[in-house]
C-alpha cells in the first residue's frame, strides 16, 4: 500500500534536519535525526569512510558548507515503517558534490535515520 502524502511531507521534514546541519555546519540538528547506532558508509576524497555516524558529525562540525552550497531532497520511497531518501549536494565545503542515502525507519511515530550512504562525485575528488 502506497503511503499517504502527509507521511512523504513527514519524511521530507525528517530529511531536512541532515540539510540544515550540513548547511549551516551544526550537526545538532541531524543528532535529532541520526540514531545512536547509525552507520556510515561513503568515500571522500578516495579515501573509504565508515563505521559510526559519529563520523559525519565530525565532519559537518568542521567544515562550513559555504555561500555556495545547495542540497535537494528526493522522498525515494516511504512504506509503513521504511523509506529511503536522496539527497544531492552542491559545493559541500566549497567544492564537493555529493549524492546521499538516508535509510530511515519510523520509531515510536518518528522518522529516524538509521545509516547513511553517500557517493562523492569524481570531479570533486582532489
Amino acid at each position: 500500500m502506497r503511503a499517504s502524502i502527509e507521511e512523504y511531507r513527514a519524511v521530507e521534514a525528517a530529511a531536512m534536519k541532515f540539510v540544515k546541519s550540513v548547511a549551516e555546519g551544526d550537526s545538532r540538528y541531524a543528532r535529532e535525526l541520526f540514531v545512536d547506532e547509525a552507520v556510515l558508509f561513503g568515500y571522500l576524497d578516495g579515501k573509504l569512510e565508515h563505521g559510526s555516524i559519529e563520523q559525519f558529525y565530525r565532519n559537518v562540525d568542521s567544515v562550513g558548507a559555504g555561500d555556495d552550497f545547495r542540497a535537494r531532497i528526493d522522498v525515494v520511497d516511504v512504506e509503513e515503517t521504511l523509506a529511503v531518501v536522496r539527497v544531492l549536494e552542491e559545493r559541500w565545503g566549497g567544492r564537493i558534490d555529493f549524492t546521499d542515502y538516508l535509510l530511515m525507519m519510523k520509531m515510536d511515530g518518528e522518522w529516524r535515520c538509521v545509516a547513511k550512504a553517500y557517493n562523492q562525485n569524481s570531479d570533486t575528488v582532489e
